[in-house]
């Protein structure tokens, strides 16, 4: 699985250009990828942040969604209106969640460019201590 908690601040004002053009993607999303598991977004205490997570099947299924055309055609709104983006890659806890670990696997010899170019720089960062904790409790 492949699981990012993006951290999302807007420019002042663009608020709702921002939240329509991520409706757009969420059906989009829905829509169009086999890979999902999980897709939302959420306002943020603060003024102007927001959140999201994404959670697809595997890694490729991440490749295939941040490669595909209609994320690129969310709407004006999404580019113009974002002021700072960080991702942050996750993972979620046996029996705390229903999810599956976070994995890296390989490039599929059928990969797009724009799924390699995003496999070179954004690959699945599973953390040492995680896979401490995996082994620990038989994950």
């Amino acid at each position: 699985m492949a699981a990012i908690l993006a951290h999302i601040r807007v420019k002042p004002g663009t608020e709702a250009a921002f939240e329509e053009a991520v409706r757009t993607r969420y059906r989009s999303t829905h829509d169009n990828e086999d890979n999902l598991r999980h897709y939302e977004y959420w306002r943020g205490q603060e003024p102007g942040h927001y959140y999201t997570l994404l959670a697809f099947d595997d890694y490729n299924g991440f490749l295939e969604h941040e490669s595909s055309d209609y994320q690129d055609n969310a709407g004006p709104g999404l580019g113009g209106s974002i002021a700072e983006i960080r991702l942050e890659w996750v993972d979620p806890i046996e029996g705390a969640s229903p999810l599956p670990p976070t994995n890296m696997q390989e490039l599929g010899a059928d990969a797009s460019d724009g799924m390699r170019r995003i496999h070179d720089t954004m690959p699945a960062q599973v953390q040492p201590w995680w896979q401490a904790l995996r082994g620990a409790s038989g994950q």
